[in-house]
């Protein structure tokens, strides 16, 4: 059994001792706050920073990082497409392509006109995303002093949040209906022009710039197979079906060619060393309010005898 004398006699030392301990977290805290937290929206500054130069197109007149790149493209297994493309930061600005039909020897070359590029819209979108972090990042200067730990944790959240919507359009291609890649502009890029039984497609995929190749044949009108559309996807098997201006077409063959972008992997990188500093910060918080919260009780808590004793 407790004995209340005993108890009565340590409370001031007790709560001298918790004041004390208190007073320490609440002065690590504040520290927190104040000093720690731009330290780490320093760092995701100069990491998205990087990020954001390696995306950029050249601005005339001024010295861009990114340069145009030549990639081959090539396969392991067979060689019936083989290119090489143009790559300057968000925009493929050239394209060379030759393709080797199956069932011939013919071998079909086609190149982006002249006064075309073609803008990836995976980069484009990852792009906005990081310079919409860096916008949130820059709304609070090295003089503004956050008030709490949900303040923190509220603009940590807005930032991965961008960030993982940056990451996700470089891991994850946009899925597109053979309709939809039939009568995109990408069919409009070259010369001489695409016949109408092949389609191509670029994506990205993680740090992989890929070219997808389709070969058509059309569907006699009184075909007696079962036609059933293709939804939406990445990547069209041999045998999709699909009909555009009253003709039935099916993929014969299917082509994918890749090659490993370096800087997109270095982006990769960036993000996730972003997105971890922001967890750590977000993780210090609750850690340092629930040492409070545990002192604030457990000081209240030995008040209580005090009082009954009173009655």
């Amino acid at each position: 059994m407790l004995n209340p004398q005993r108890s009565l006699s340590e409370l001031p030392k007790m709560s001298a001792a918790s004041q004390v301990e208190r007073a320490v977290l609440e002065e690590e805290f504040n520290w927190l706050l104040k000093e720690e937290v731009h330290s780490v929206l320093k760092q995701l500054q100069d990491v998205l920073k990087e990020a954001s130069r390696r995306f950029s197109m050249p601005t005339p007149g001024y010295e861009s990082q990114q340069k145009q790149e030549n990639f081959i493209l090539g396969s392991s297994t067979m060689d019936q497409v083989k290119g090489v493309l143009t790559l300057q930061g968000e925009a493929l600005t050239q394209a060379d392509i030759n393709l080797k039909i199956a069932k011939s020897s013919q071998v079909l070359h086609f190149q982006f006109r002249e006064d075309k590029l073609w803008k990836l819209q995976q980069i484009q979108d990852a792009r906005n995303h990081v310079n919409q972090a860096l916008q949130l990042l820059g709304s609070h200067d090295e003089n503004y002093h956050f008030k709490t730990g949900a303040e923190v944790n509220k603009l940590m959240d807005a930032v991965m949040l961008q960030l993982t919507r940056a990451r996700n359009r470089l891991t994850t291609p946009a899925s597109m209906t053979l309709p939809e890649l039939a009568t995109s502009g990408l069919m409009k890029m070259f010369t001489p022009p695409m016949p109408g039984d092949v389609m191509v497609n670029f994506y990205i995929n993680l740090s992989k710039l890929c070219l997808t190749v389709y070969q058509l044949h059309v569907l006699p009108t009184n075909t007696v197979k079962n036609f059933k559309p293709a939804g939406s996807s990445v990547l069209h098997n041999p045998g999709a079906m699909f009909e555009l201006n009253n003709n039935r077409f099916e993929v014969s063959h299917v082509h994918k060619v890749e090659c490993v972008v370096p800087w997109l992997n270095d982006t990769l990188v960036f993000f996730t060393i972003s997105l971890q500093l922001c967890q750590q910060l977000k993780d210090k918080q609750p850690q340092q309010q629930q040492q409070q919260r545990m002192r604030t009780r457990m000081t209240s808590s030995r008040t209580i005898p005090m009082n009954t004793h009173t009655h």
